[in-house]
């Protein structure tokens, strides 16, 4: 490279490294990267779902014990949507809001056609300790899922559904919004922490690397 990496770039690497499944890489890259922003918890939460996809439970716990002597704390995950002139704001694992019956209801006929289509839940940095079928439960509370069903639910027929969200967007449920949008043939579009996501036809506008 003509000039220093910086911060941005190594992050960006780490990402490649971890959705690559590149574990070697991605935990030399991660060092770097935590001698330069050792305050970021998103360095962490990518080396934790490194080490969680090779089912490294032992480096999993060194890293939950690094970020609890740092301090580090990861910001509660949200997303919204806006429908019109009404915006809704979903928290991960938000289970009060008064439609929840239907976004649920929904999200699981979702769930068992993707299913149907070959979805695979990708559940590998979920917490090693719980069992399948409650690790698949935990991404299913994911915000972008319930923001989209409540877009579903709520919106005009055949409109662009268009999500805001404050953390990166996980495996699984970039995973799941490519299957959704082919499945009700609808585009959604999802701003995160890193980039737009411009997802149409089961294809993603990032060409899986975010």
């Amino acid at each position: 490279m003509p000039y220093n990496p910086d911060e941005a770039t190594w992050a960006a690497l780490l990402s490649a490294c971890n959705n690559l499944r590149n574990i070697d890489i991605g935990i030399r890259v991660a060092g770097h990267l935590l001698s330069l922003t050792p305050e970021d918890p998103s360095t962490y939460i990518l080396l934790f779902n490194t080490y969680a996809s090779a089912a490294m439970w032992e480096s999993v716990s060194k890293v939950r014990r690094l970020m609890a002597d740092m301090e580090v704390r990861r910001k509660p995950g949200y997303s919204c949507i806006v429908l019109g002139k009404e915006s809704q704001v979903f928290l991960a694992g938000e289970t009060s809001h008064p439609e929840k019956d239907e976004i649920f209801g929904l999200l699981k006929e979702l769930d068992a056609e993707m299913k149907r289509r070959g979805y695979i839940p990708y559940t590998s940095s979920v917490l090693h300790d719980l069992e399948q079928q409650e690790k698949e439960r935990h991404r299913f509370w994911h915000s972008e899922r319930l923001a989209v069903a409540y877009g579903l639910l709520k919106g005009i027929p055949e409109t662009v559904l268009h999500i805001v969200k404050n953390l990166r967007v996980c495996g699984d449920c970039h995973t799941v919004l490519k299957f959704v949008c082919v499945i009700v043939k609808r585009e959604i579009v999802v701003r995160d922490a890193n980039r737009y996501h411009h997802l149409k036809d089961g294809k993603c506008s990032c060409n899986n690397f975010w």
